[in-house]
C-alpha cells in the first residue's frame, strides 16, 4: 500500500495510506489532535482527578505509530514532573526514513524534548528503556488482540486506525482487553465518537462520556473503569 508524508492543517505532518484514504493523525492538525484528545482529555484529566496523585502513571498507547503521542506526553511529563511508564504497542513500525520525514524533532519549543524524537524510535523493542529521569518507554511489536495485561494501566490512548478501515479494532472483544488492562478508575480516551464504538465500550463495563472533539471533529469519547 502506498504511503506518503502529508502536512496537516496545523503545519505538523502525518503519514497517509493512499489506497484507503486513512491517516495516522487528523488532517485537521496532527499535533493539535494529540494535545487535545490524549493530553488534555486524557493525561491532564487523569492527573487532576486521580485519588492517588503522587505515584507514577502507567500509560498504554494503542498504535505507537509515528511517536507523536509519545512526544506530547514527554512534554507534559516534563512540565508536571510526573513519573510516567509508557508502553506503545505497534504491529507495523514505521521506517527510519519516515521518522526523519515526519520531522517531529522540530515541533516543540524545547530542544531537550525535540532531541528525544529519534531516540524513542531507535530504542530496543520489548524492553523498558529510560528516556529521561521521569519517563520510561517500552515498545511492543504485536497485534492489539495479543495484549494480556491485567489491571496495569492508569490511562489508555486508543489511537488505532478508524473503524471505517479497520472495524475489527473497535469491537467488544478489543475493548474487553482494554478494560482488563486498566486499573480501577483508569480511563481510556479516543478521537472516535461513533455510536457503535460507544456501545461496544459500554457492553464490557466502561462508563462512557462524549466530549467536544478536536479541530475537525464534533465529538470524542472518554471511558472510565468503575471502582469495585
Amino acid at each position: 500500500m502506498e504511503r506518503k508524508i502529508i502536512t496537516t492543517a496545523d503545519g505538523s505532518k502525518t503519514i497517509q495510506l493512499v489506497g484507503i484514504d486513512e491517516q495516522y493523525h487528523s488532517i485537521h492538525g496532527a499535533l493539535q489532535e494529540s494535545q487535545y484528545v490524549f493530553i488534555k482529555q486524557g493525561l491532564q484529566y487523569l492527573i487532576q482527578n486521580r485519588s492517588n496523585n503522587h505515584g507514577p502513571i502507567s500509560i498504554l498507547e494503542i498504535g505507537f505509530g509515528s511517536g507523536l503521542n509519545t512526544m506530547t506526553t514527554l512534554v507534559e511529563a516534563k512540565k508536571t514532573q510526573c513519573l510516567i511508564n509508557y508502553v506503545g504497542v505497534e504491529a507495523f513500525p514505521i521506517s527510519q526514513d519516515e521518522v526523519l520525514a515526519l520531522n517531529y524533532n522540530s515541533l516543540f519549543q524545547d530542544n531537550e524534548i525535540n532531541l528525544l524524537y529519534e531516540k524513542i524510535h531507535l530504542v530496543t523493542w520489548e524492553k523498558p528503556v529510560e528516556i529521561t529521569s521521569y519517563f520510561t518507554l517500552e515498545k511492543q511489536q504485536k497485534h492489539f488482540h495479543k495484549i494480556e495485561d491485567k489491571d496495569k494501566y492508569n490511562l489508555i490512548y486508543f489511537d488505532a486506525f478508524g473503524a471505517r478501515v479497520q472495524p475489527e479494532l473497535w469491537t467488544e472483544s478489543i475493548f474487553q482487553i482494554m478494560f482488563n488492562s486498566l486499573k480501577e478508575e483508569g480511563i481510556l480516551v479516543t478521537y472516535s465518537a461513533k455510536g457503535s464504538v460507544r456501545r461496544a465500550m459500554q457492553a464490557v463495563g466502561f462508563l462512557v462520556e462524549k466530549l467536544p472533539g478536536p479541530p475537525g471533529k464534533r465529538e470524542m469519547l472518554r471511558a472510565s473503569k468503575p471502582k469495585g
